[in-house]
């Protein structure tokens, strides 16, 4: 009799629970969603516990569409459970969705399927069917990887690199073991892929960017920078630059961002940075992992609210934490969920206002590696770049780092940019991975490693830095910044960036330290240098100091940002047609500074020192972890 009144109280509560609901909030131009992983679903079997932490969930945030995970770990969530919590969504007014983990066991280092195995592989199509069955689109959380070397797959991999083989196996997988079987159940099911933050590895657990992006429906991406003392090194700069990336493989098929709450820890403020950089790419989606988190991340001022809050920063912890009255109900914020709405409204203010994303391209062949994710330090000394998986032309700057070296016809497209008057900036392990045939452009050696923390005219670095040594033939070549300890006074000195003529272009050759971090500690002065040289094709630059940003748009708006934990004061480098700059989210007009005239007799020193260039410039403060947003008009 117990048990029939259970059943029979459940029942009501899941219709009353599932009748028409108000339309969950919407943000103009980007939707926010929920990531479910099964775990946390198999909890949702009790109704009760589900609506008490949905309501934790939606006092705080408003939220677009929940992806519900059928497995995880061999976990898999029965039919009537996910039927139930689809229901329960629905009956909110969300768009549901579903979401595999091909994994075995998470906590076995991430354990995953091995694809050769006859039981692993009937396991994966099976799980792909259940999905299939109950949702009209599904996402492959991080692991729809390899990195099993059980016999069997040692066995099949036979003569193959690890790399290679993995590469074929996991697209045969992708199309016979997920993508087929899942259509014939679901003709109408699109099947997603989320690839993960290190994305410079892929190719060698058999993510395959070859392929993958055009096998499945789109791609999501995971755009979480955590801590980047970390051991990813997953600089802040990657949370932007790997939505560009991904959408330049396959443009319109880059879905969204993943963000999880890696980084609370170091305060809430770098928690909302990865959502806003993700959107400063122009995601259109953004995905919270996880549900779990979003209830069970409590708010902590003690450690969340950072030494520098109270300074107008662009995530003000005490704002957030105020009660917010959302879907009818006022609460006082508990959970990190908080964090992301506050974060999403105030995003919700410029974001449709900005164009599309411009930068400095920087070519990376799909698969490839080499000075790995060296972009993401690029973009943190305020170089915008770009990254794009085809050689790009019409460019005024090409940057190559080591990745380049995996075209096997790098060289003549290089000739061919030097040819039609465009510029290339190498870096030095570029150099190094092929030396013959740069030397058909310039004849340049390396040697060994040496310590500099003097740059001359352009300053000087609080520590000493290791840089490879750089050799060329005088009159050949010419150094544009060099670096000494001292340069000034000193015996030696040594080309940080290198500069040859070849046609009607110019090589250059960037030294690259060997703790890319030390590209922080550069001078400003050495700094400018390099985005007055590198930047040419984004009609905006920087003069600041390292770890802040800039992104760029093709509509005369763009965003600086600061990565540091003080206030710092830069300057905005514009052409001379903008006469001002308008604050998108404050209305003010920042005007141009005066120009201070050359001394008599050095007016030609002056404008070649400028690269011939007539500007405009414009002060601008940050507050630390803030960004500022920009028209040029």
């Amino acid at each position: 009799m117990k048990s029939v009144l259970k059943s029979l109280v459940l029942a009501v509560l899941l219709s009353l629970l599932a009748s028409p609901a108000a339309v969950a909030g919407h943000y103009d131009g980007f939707k926010v969603s929920i990531y479910v992983k099964a775990y946390t679903v198999e909890k949702m079997k009790d109704l009760q516990w589900l609506d008490s932490t949905w309501n934790i969930i939606s006092g705080q945030i408003n939220v677009d569409k929940i992806y519900i995970e059928t497995h995880r770990d061999l976990l898999i969530i029965p039919d009537a459970t996910l039927e139930q919590v689809k229901k329960y969504f629905k009956g909110k007014g969300l768009e549901v969705g579903g979401g595999i983990t091909f994994t075995i066991n998470e906590m076995n280092n991430f354990e995953t399927f091995c694809y050769s195995d006859p039981e692993h592989r009937k396991k994966v199509q099976e799980i792909a069917e259940h999905t299939a069955k109950h949702f009209d689109d599904f996402i492959l959380d991080d692991f729809f990887f390899t990195s099993c070397k059980s016999d069997i797959e040692i066995k099949a991999k036979g003569a193959k690199s690890w790399t290679q083989y993995r590469l074929e196996l996991m697209t045969e997988a992708a199309q016979n073991l997920v993508i087929k079987p899942a259509k014939k159940v679901n003709p109408k099911v699109k099947v997603i892929i989320k690839y993960p933050n290190w994305y410079d590895h892929f190719q060698a657990l058999g993510f395959n960017l070859a392929t993958g992006p055009h096998l499945f429906d789109g791609v999501w991406t995971g755009t979480e920078t955590r801590d980047p003392a970390g051991n990813q090194h997953l600089q802040n700069y990657l949370s932007y630059n790997i939505i560009r990336y991904f959408e330049n493989i396959r443009p319109g098929h880059n879905f969204g961002g993943w963000v999880d709450s890696g980084g609370s820890n170091m305060g809430m403020d770098r928690y909302a940075e990865q959502l806003w950089l993700t959107f400063f790419a122009k995601a259109p989606e953004i995905a919270l992992c996880a549900y779990d988190e979003l209830i069970g991340v409590a708010l902590r001022p003690d450690s969340h609210r950072t030494p520098w809050q109270g300074q107008a920063t662009s995530f003000d912890y005490d704002e957030m934490a105020k009660p917010v009255n959302l879907n009818g109900q006022t609460v006082i914020p508990t959970t990190i969920a908080r964090v992301a709405g506050y974060t999403f409204e105030n995003i919700n203010k410029f974001i449709n206002k900005l164009g599309n994303p411009v930068g400095i391209k920087s070519y990376k062949p799909v698969n490839s590696n080499g000075d790995d994710f060296l972009q993401n330090y690029f973009g943190m000394i305020g170089l915008p770049v770009e990254m794009v998986a085809e050689f790009p032309v019409g460019q005024q700057v090409v940057l190559l780092t080591e990745q380049a070296k995996a075209d096997p016809n790098l060289l003549s497209k290089i000739k061919a940019q030097l040819q039609k008057g465009g510029d290339v900036v190498i870096t030095t392990n570029l150099l190094k991975a092929i030396p013959e045939k740069m030397a058909e452009i310039y004849e340049l050696r390396m040697a060994g490693d040496v310590l500099v923390n003097d740059f001359g005219r352009f300053g000087q670095a609080n520590r000493d830095i290791l840089f490879p040594q750089l050799l060329y033939y005088t009159n050949d070549t010419w150094e544009v910044i060099s670096a000494g300890r001292p340069l000034s006074g000193g015996v030696s000195g040594y080309p940080l960036l290198l500069r040859g003529l070849y046609s009607k272009g110019n090589l250059y050759v960037l030294a690259i330290p060997n703790d890319f971090g030390n590209l922080y500690d550069l001078p400003a002065g050495v700094l400018n240098e390099l985005r007055r040289i590198i930047g040419k094709d984004v009609d905006i630059r920087l003069e600041a100091p390292a770890k802040v940003s800039l992104f760029a748009y093709d509509n005369d708006t763009f965003i600086v940002e600061s990565f540091l934990d003080e206030p710092v004061t830069i300057q905005v480098v514009t052409g001379e047609k903008v006469e001002k700059l308008t604050d998108l989210l404050t209305g003010a007009i920042v005007e141009k500074l005066p120009t201070p005239p050359a001394p008599p007799g050095f007016e030609f020193f002056y404008l070649m020192m400028s690269g011939g260039e007539k500007t405009n410039k414009y002060r601008i403060t940050l507050p630390p972890h803030s960004y500022k947003v920009f028209n040029k008009r």
